[in-house]
């Protein structure tokens, strides 16, 4: 096999290699047009990875567009390595979601952990603090042995990593379906706090000043990464185990606090984590930044094994390291912050003012590219939308399940593994690491209390990925909605999301028409619930044998609690307390846990949402919290009202007896929108009701621990809690250890 320095330029073309690394003949040909000249196989390497889709969003980049990313509120939008928004008292909360989908397909346990150790550095290269770290997994259904593998090595990777570096793993969710069989989803979020006087960029700014790297040595891991995460799985994808990194979160912790030192001291002018295409992104993206060029010699970038190539420096992805751009002269006072927490920091480079970015190695010139080209001008693609004839046809249906036995049809329902308990997984993470947890794992969104206020933070994660494929506009509004409505029902404000936005392959034009519509449906939620979009990700081709996932846009939302006592959880309180239902039910089932479970698929209408009615509701609902006429609030959602209840209740010794109307599976089992489950106590109701016109009383929570719903003078559902709880608790491990 030729050795890399010998692949002549010739060659390159003439054998077009440049298509194994994931570029178009176009492509290939605009960079010769931008050298002038045939490049190298080193830059070849450099064009293929900043211009695939995950580093230069070149297919998305004319959806992103759409998305509201600015208000009043809001201090950094897309384009840092995470965006910021401001909470008062001259603090902001950083935050961020990125997906790590291919390598978690391949190598799950690595693929999740460096998931989380790269979101991690987003956040703390901004100068901010991690508090809180949340996921959201997408896995085929629970009954083969690949599945259950998959689930409990991603689940072992995210645990692993973040227990070990110290950041609290308080949220998340878990959704299990066919479509993600071949191609599981793995997206991981970071939320930090900063001082806004500390809020750091990733510019490479100042002539002459140096360019310094701090952090693990450079290895062969992950070389070509991001151009893994640009393609379908595949049969072959096995051999690309080594575009999967391995972390270290132990020296992650030690980077976090170094560097959280670093951003004190006058010497600093940038800093940003290598992430996707490693050095060559960090570098060449603060250059273009700051409007400048940069020079390295490869030759002082620390390496982790012999005779590494500069195509194999510039393209490596091993986790733990950072770059750094500091004042020339004053390096040393940086390089011992570094040492003093047992890292390597060393000077590389230097910032530049003719707008190249120059590599030396072994005293040659190993690349030479405008730095602007690399960051700015990837090209940019308008691809082809075409509505799916599937779309069309689920339009004109109107799906009604017909059930019988209420009772159970709820319990099977409690056992679905998408509604079912997640304590198995989040038992494994550790909540309370940092001693601010508030809401741990379970309730409707996580809460971490802002030390030094009386103020918290409420963060979720969230996407109904059925309805979306169903309906993507409809669908996109809902995903929106219902993180907002998580936010609301913890007692939060919601203040602004982040998308991690899960495709198949955009060149089929079906699937580009899915991602167009969500994202139209999201920009409109975000708009009507004044909630911009500050930072994001998105990933295409995620896809197996040419099937496609369901369209997956999560939303990861971060809301404010103004004052720690407004801090509401889902479960009821006390006995004689009334409960409510807020928001209209209609018989509304497509895309529904009931009719996975009856019909074990998807067809008919998604549920419709009216984002008038939706921010009303969540406005009146978060009034009463503030208020403190509210004991519990929950969203519905997955199962409807019957599911909500029963989850109301799991954890408690209470009971709740409830009386539904005409249409008993409309009332139990809908998942129609905009709704809340509320507890009230009595000294409240009258000023609840008030507050709260779209208020319904439905029940009232009971000692004796018995769910009952009854309809006239029938009995419809009566069932011990403790059952009900077993069933939902039990469900996941028993599948996992399951033989089948």
């Amino acid at each position: 096999m030729l050795q890399q320095a010998e692949i002549s330029p010739e060659k390159i073309e003439q054998d077009r290699l440049y298509r194994d690394m994931g570029m178009t003949d176009e492509e290939f040909q605009s960079v010769k047009n931008i050298l002038g000249r045939q490049p190298n196989f080193t830059e070849t390497g450099i064009f293929s990875v900043m211009w695939s889709e995950h580093c230069s969003y070149k297919t998305s980049k004319p959806l992103l567009r759409k998305f509201p990313t600015k208000g009043p509120h809001v201090l950094q939008g897309p384009g840092e390595g995470a965006g910021i928004v401001d909470i008062g008292d001259d603090k902001a909360v950083v935050f961020k979601i990125e997906s790590h989908n291919h390598p978690s397909a391949v190598e799950p346990y690595q693929g999740a952990a460096t998931g989380v150790g790269g979101i991690i550095r987003d956040v703390f290269s901004m100068g901010a603090r991690p508090i809180a770290l949340l996921n959201s997994l997408r896995f085929g259904n629970l009954t083969t042995p690949r599945v259950k593998y998959l689930v409990e090595e991603v689940v072992h990777g995210i645990a692993g990593y973040g227990n070990c570096v110290g950041v609290p793993t308080v949220g998340g969710e878990i959704q299990f379906d066919t479509s993600y069989e071949g191609n599981p989803l793995v997206n991981a979020m970071c939320v930090g706090l900063i001082d806004q006087k500390d809020i750091q960029k990733g510019i490479a700014a100042g002539v002459g000043n140096t360019v310094i790297y701090a952090g693990a040595p450079t290895g062969r891991d992950g070389i070509h990464g991001a151009t893994f995460a640009s393609e379908d799985l595949s049969e072959e994808s096995e051999s690309k185990r080594p575009s999967v990194q391995v972390g270290d979160p132990f020296m992650e912790k030690l980077l976090i606090e170094a560097c959280l030192e670093v951003i004190h001291h006058e010497a600093l002018v940038g800093m940003q984590d290598m992430g996707a295409a490693g050095l060559t992104s960090s570098a060449s993206e603060m250059a273009s930044k700051a409007g400048m060029g940069m020079e390295m010699n490869l030759d002082l970038v620390p390496q982790r094994e012999l005779h590494m190539t500069p195509y194999e420096l510039m393209l490596s992805e091993s986790q733990e390291r950072m770059l750094l751009v500091v004042k020339k002269g004053q390096e040393q006072g940086i390089i011992d912050v570094f040492e003093k927490y047992g890292l390597q920091a060393v000077a590389v480079g230097t910032v530049t003012d003719d707008k190249q970015f120059r590599l030396l190695h072994h005293g040659e010139i190993a690349a030479e590219i405008p730095v602007d080209s690399l960051a700015e001008d990837a090209p940019v693609y308008y691809k082809d939308s075409k509505v799916p004839d599937y779309f069309t046809k689920f339009q004109t249906m109107d799906y009604k399940p017909a059930v019988t036995n209420y009772a159970e049809t709820l319990k099977q329902l409690l056992q679905q593994p998408t509604i079912a308990s997640k304590e198995w997984v989040y038992d494994q993470y550790d909540s309370m690491v940092g001693a601010d947890t508030v809401v741990a794992p379970g309730s409707d969104a996580a809460i971490v209390r802002v030390r030094g206020t009386q103020k918290a933070i409420a963060m979720t994660t969230d996407c109904n990925s059925r309805y979306i494929y169903l309906d993507p506009e409809t669908g996109g509004k809902i995903a929106v909605a219902e993180a907002a409505r998580n936010i609301i029902s913890s007692g939060a404000k919601p203040l602004a999301l982040t998308d991690g936005l899960n495709f198949g392959n955009p060149d089929k034009p079906e699937n580009f028409w899915q991602m167009e519509k969500s994202v139209d449906g999201m920009s409109a939620a975000c708009l009507a619930l004044d909630t911009p979009v500050i930072s994001g990700n998105v990933s295409l081709y995620n896809e197996s044998n040419q099937q496609s996932i369901f369209p997956t846009p999560i939303v990861g939302m971060v809301g404010l609690v103004e004052d720690i006592k407004h801090v509401t959880t889902s479960t009821f309180k006390q006995a004689g307390d009334a409960i409510y239902l807020v928001g209209e039910t209609k018989a509304e089932f497509g895309g529904s846990e009931l009719q996975n479970l009856l019909e074990g698929r998807y067809y008919g209408k998604a549920p419709a949402i009216n984002l008038d009615i939706e921010a009303s509701n969540q406005q009146a609902v978060l009034a009463s919290i503030q208020q403190g006429l509210t004991a519990s609030a929950h969203d519905l959602a997955e199962g409807g009202l019957a599911v909500a209840l029963a989850e109301s209740l799991f954890g408690t010794t209470l009971g709740a007896q409830v009386t539904v109307e005409e249409d008993v599976t409309a009332a139990l089992f809908s998942e129609s929108q905009s709704r809340f489950l509320v507890s009230v106590s009595p000294d409240n109701q009258a000023a609840f009701e008030e507050a709260v016109p779209a208020a319904a009383q439905i029940g009232v929570v009971t000692e004796t621990a018995e769910l009952t719903v009854v309809q006239g003078d029938k009995t419809i559902i009566a069932e011990a809690v403790p059952t009900l709880e077993g069933l939902w608790k039990g469900a996941i491990p028993c599948l996992l250890k399951s033989k089948a």
